[in-house]
């Protein structure tokens, strides 16, 4: 058994528009240099994932929200936090893109001022109880698969760019239905970006789950929950109490031709790293 400090995970986002984020990007590498892990900045905003020590984890959090130079733009960032045996990361890249979330839509923010309901943890099992509304997993077939919420619908995508033709393909039915449409993801910043755009664009009335599933898990254990949660790290999935489980890249995508690139990429992480 090592006596090596355990690691733990902070994931987060806000979308705020930034206006410069190149400069933004440079303090961001400056203040991970103690941890491992992802970085995207884009004019509309922030997302991360990052693992290392607890007290550097608190120390990046803290400069985050109080560092004069992103002048509190980032203030009131949800982060949510799990367990590790395996350490996450190796290296950390701090990334500038266009946009942080990309689903294939011209003219679509996260900025966009239509939100969405957001429901908190506590209140979820109450909503997606209700049968005027239809549980969504904004996510990958392949994460539907490992675990989901009781109910919800897989709608069967291989990326995130295939979503909206699937919501599209069946909103009318669900306004006839007077549905609402009850959505949630990994973390909630896909949720964020398109649920906007389905209220505007197709008049849905939509509400998701606030921070995701690791919210969900963090505050309340998991009780309509089933199986693990994939994670894009070298755990591959937690379960709902935060803690890593014994699954493999393998055992989740198999020998399926159309995820060799996901296992492919999986593999590149090095677990032993």
């Amino acid at each position: 058994m090592s006596d090596a400090p355990r690691h733990e995970h902070s994931s987060f986002y806000k979308f705020v528009a930034l206006s410069d984020a190149e400069r933004v990007a440079e303090r961001l590498r400056e203040l991970c240099r103690e941890l491992g892990g992802n970085v995207l900045v884009a004019p509309e905003g922030i997302s991360g994932a990052l693992g290392g020590l607890p007290a550097a984890l608190d120390a990046f959090e803290l400069a985050l929200v109080e560092d004069p130079i992103f002048e509190s733009a980032f203030r009131g960032i949800q982060f949510k936090r799990s367990f590790c045996t395996t350490r996450p990361f190796t290296l950390c890249k701090v990334h500038v893109k266009p946009e942080l979330v990309a689903f294939g839509l011209e003219g679509v923010s996260g900025l966009d001022d239509a939100r969405t309901t957001h429901v908190s943890p506590q209140d979820w099992h109450q909503l997606i109880a209700r049968e005027d509304v239809v549980l969504l997993d904004n996510r990958n077939s392949f994460e539907w698969k490992l675990g989901h919420f009781r109910g919800a619908i897989d709608p069967g995508v291989r990326h995130f760019r295939d979503f909206p033709a699937y919501v599209q393909a069946h909103a009318e039915a669900w306004k006839q239905a007077g549905k609402t449409v009850a959505m949630y993801c990994t973390g909630g910043i896909r949720c964020e970006k398109i649920g906007g755009w389905m209220s505007r664009e197709l008049g849905l009335q939509v509400a998701q789950l606030d921070g995701g599933i690791l919210n969900y898990f963090e505050q309340t254990g998991g009780e309509d929950w089933q199986g693990e949660c994939f994670v894009f790290d070298k755990r591959i999935a937690i379960d709902p109490q935060r803690e890593e489980t014994a699954t493999t890249a393998e055992q989740v995508f198999g020998d399926d031709p159309d995820e060799a690139w996901r296992l492919a990429r999986a593999r590149r992480l090095d677990p032993a790293g």
